[in-house]
């Protein structure tokens, strides 16, 4: 990277962080808060790390086999991309258009279905080409997406979780995300495993169980120290969680961060 791209992602990243703590500052923020102590607690045991490009404001995260697909934000930057796991190199990627701001992204069969934050749009691609096949409309903001095998989960960055149509995006449900009897907002990526979603709340660092049928959070995993002071110092918050099936672990990153964590959600010691 040169000196004046060097800059220029310094100025980038002051303004988003900027408008998140602004965003996270209007009520109901659980910030990097504990979760109370009667919500059973894991945390995440390293498997390995694998190189992430630190320009990407990571969004939606997705794993299927060693190919990663990631939806990265900011207007005029957003894009779809499938990655290399293990070098981190990109090896496709759409540029959306640039008053879209890119969200959420699930697989749902040979598809695959990115949100948008305000714009109310959901893109549907074909998996394989990355062409785009069509798109779904919807009313208020887009943050979180992931596919349960029957229904799309989406998150808004409130404390609720929204049941779609896969074919259609209907709306079918909502559920409020309660711990210990308290909403827990700002819920943000999403991921589908078996009978559970698992969700990071903005400007955290934990990561939530939730049990979706009754909104209940069922465990917190710890997801803190992953990076270095050194890396810290360039990156932003934690966003991203694929579930790498065959293996049981979890692919995590976060904003411009210069790595992506494979790991187990593990007991404390």
């Amino acid at each position: 990277m040169t000196a004046p791209q060097s800059r220029s992602h310094r100025r980038i990243r002051a303004v988003v962080t900027l408008a998140t703590l602004l965003a996270t500052s209007c009520g109901g923020s659980n910030g990097n808060a504990a979760p109370p102590a009667d919500i059973p607690r894991k945390r995440l045991e390293v498997v390995r790390s694998y190189a992430h490009d630190p320009t990407a404001w990571t969004q939606g995260l997705l794993v299927r086999g060693n190919r990663v697909f990631e939806s990265t934000g900011l207007r005029g930057r957003s894009t779809l991309r499938e990655i290399d796991l293990a070098t981190g190199d990109v090896a496709r990627r759409v540029d959306l258009p640039g008053n879209l701001f890119a969200e959420g992204l699930a697989s749902v069969g040979d598809r695959l279905i990115q949100l948008t934050w305000t714009s109310g749009i959901a893109r549907v691609y074909d998996r394989q080409t990355f062409d785009l096949e069509r798109e779904h409309r919807y009313t208020g903001e887009g943050w979180g997406l992931c596919y349960d095998g029957t229904r799309l989960v989406m998150s808004n960055g409130s404390s609720r979780l929204f049941f779609r149509d896969p074919e259609t995006f209907e709306l079918r449900g909502e559920v409020e995300v309660r711990q210990s009897g308290e909403p827990l907002d700002r819920l943000n990526e999403l991921e589908c495993v078996n009978d559970r979603v698992y969700a990071n709340v903005l400007s955290s660092d934990w990561i939530y169980e939730i049990d979706p049928e009754t909104g209940a959070v069922t465990a917190a995993i710890d997801a803190s120290g992953l990076l270095g002071d050194a890396e810290r110092a360039n990156a932003d918050v934690l966003n991203g969680i694929a579930y790498r099936a065959g293996g049981d672990t979890f692919l995590v990153t976060g904003k411009f961060w210069p790595r992506l964590f494979e790991v187990r959600f593990v007991p404390p010691p």
